[in-house]
């Protein structure tokens, strides 16, 4: 049985998506996008957070108001592309603890490769979202979260802009227990591991690197 998969189909992420896909996209205007689109993605995620009551006073009297309950939540960026995603998530949540994960997709056998891991402490009373632009292949996707689930933390999502299906179900064969958000499911890979229609590398356009 295949995990869970829900695609943000709501219309202003899906019509940034689309000016994101063009290929005469500005890098500042992809960067400007990425962010505009991860805050969309982080409101829409977060539906479910837990709440709990405290007492405040408004100017005119005392209520029982709704907080968010627990521990902050944790964004962590799969090095490099995982960045572009984290600026407009702070900007929802600006108080969520942050973290770096690196990992390269060796071009030959497109497996990932770890060269970097630094995480908060205490993830076990935290919820934890994974970002990274691009669910392709599903290696890093895999490779990001067995970093993640060795703190034990509370609940962890993973978070793209884009995923294929082949993407997915490598992802879910390993880790059916982690629900994958994404803005869109797109057709296949193709050879080299891209995604199709797709939007190209989200790092080099992030980062104008090509």
């Amino acid at each position: 049985m295949g995990g869970e998969v829900v695609v943000i189909d709501h219309p202003l992420v899906q019509h940034k998506l689309t000016r994101m896909r063009m290929k005469e996209r500005s890098t500042q205007g992809f960067r400007r996008l990425v962010k505009e689109v991860s805050m969309l993605l982080a409101y829409e995620i977060t539906r479910d957070m837990p709440v709990t009551f405290e007492t405040i006073e408004t100017p005119l009297q005392t209520m029982e108001a709704p907080v968010i309950d627990g521990k902050k939540l944790v964004l962590v960026a799969v090095l490099r592309a995982g960045v572009g995603l984290l600026d407009g998530m702070l900007e929802i949540l600006p108080s969520a603890r942050v973290g770096h994960v690196g990992l390269y997709r060796d071009p030959k056998t497109l497996e990932a490769v770890e060269y970097y891991k630094k995480l908060p402490e205490h993830l076990a009373e935290r919820d934890v979202l994974i970002l990274d632009p691009m669910l392709a292949t599903g290696n890093t996707a895999v490779a990001a979260t067995d970093l993640v689930l060795q703190e034990k933390s509370r609940s962890v999502r993973f978070v793209s802009l884009l995923a294929a299906p082949e993407g997915i179900e490598s992802f879910h064969k390993v880790h059916p227990e982690v629900p994958v958000y994404t803005a869109a499911v797109d057709e296949r890979l193709n050879e080299k591991g891209y995604i199709l229609p797709g939007l190209g590398d989200a790092g080099d356009r992030i980062f104008g690197t090509k």
